[in-house]
């Protein structure tokens, strides 16, 4: 595929799953016949996995091991795909947990917001963070990994000192929110 398709093809791409996650949120949840309350720690381990994979990646690039670069790279992808399916899964089968709901009412009240105090804004600010970045970064992750597999590295390696940052904050800010909103998941 020359490069005109193959970016017409991350364009699309990079439109459609925003559009389909956002969707996720506006619309009611399909209750499965399957249990998905393990989804969402699973989904912190894979986003704990891919961390590791970027930092094992650029370590390995950083000493000119291209191949375990390589490796690393396309299981931070692989295991980022896995996340994304899952996530939607679970997103599409349960309805919205909020953060601080402790009484698991779907309403946080003024006194379990006081009792939050700023661990509220701190969790917001997380989380709007990673959704904005995880849209955001979804082309550039593609045309990277384009890139690398068309051996254009000069290219490739332009567009990668943007991408591995924002694809790291994604995946560590995704473990993070887990972390605190996990309490709030019914049990």
């Amino acid at each position: 595929m020359n490069e005109k398709n193959t970016n017409r093809v991350i364009f699309l791409i990079s439109v459609a799953v925003p559009l389909l996650v956002a969707a996720l949120f506006f619309t009611p949840a399909v209750h499965l016949n399957i249990n998905t309350e393990f989804l969402p720690k699973l989904n912190a381990i894979l986003n704990s996995s891919v961390a590791v994979f970027l930092l094992a990646g650029l370590y390995f690039i950083k000493n000119k091991n291209r191949k375990a670069h390589k490796i690393s790279m396309l299981t931070a992808f692989s295991l980022s795909a896995i996340f994304l399916i899952s996530y939607v899964l679970y997103h599409t089968s349960s309805d919205a947990t909020l953060f601080g709901d402790s009484n698991f009412d779907g309403v946080v009240d003024e006194a379990e917001k006081s009792v939050l105090g700023a661990s509220r804004s701190v969790y917001f600010f997380i989380l709007i963070t990673h959704i904005f970045l995880a849209a955001a970064i979804l082309p550039f992750i593609l045309i990277s990994l384009s890139r690398a597999l068309s051996m254009r590295f000069d290219k490739h390696k332009k567009i990668a000192r943007i991408t591995w940052p924002l694809w790291f904050y994604v995946a560590v800010t995704g473990v993070i929110v887990y972390l605190m909103i996990s309490p709030y998941y019914p049990h």
